[in-house]
């Protein structure tokens, strides 16, 4: 390789070093941020567990809820646990 080649090869991979340190460091800021909405909502006494479990729900489309659901209660009356 020649010395502009690995010029650029270089300049290439501090750049993208760069970008990644950057953006790890904004995903740390965001999760430090979201675990304080959390404590928030747990200081004004939601569960967070089930707010966790809501949060979760609200990403799944409606057909994969529905089946998830569908298998928990399965499995729950399987074990003796549903009524």
């Amino acid at each position: 390789m020649s010395n502009a080649t690995e010029e650029v090869a270089q300049d290439q991979l501090r750049s993208f070093v760069e970008r990644i340190e950057r953006l790890e460091e904004e995903k740390k800021t965001i999760s430090d941020d979201i675990k304080d909405v959390y404590a928030e909502a747990k200081g004004t006494g939601f569960d967070i567990k089930v707010l966790r479990k809501v949060i979760s729900l609200r990403k799944q489309d409606a057909n994969e809820r529905q089946e998830q659901e569908a298998i928990l209660d399965l499995y729950l009356q399987a074990l003796g646990m549903m009524n």
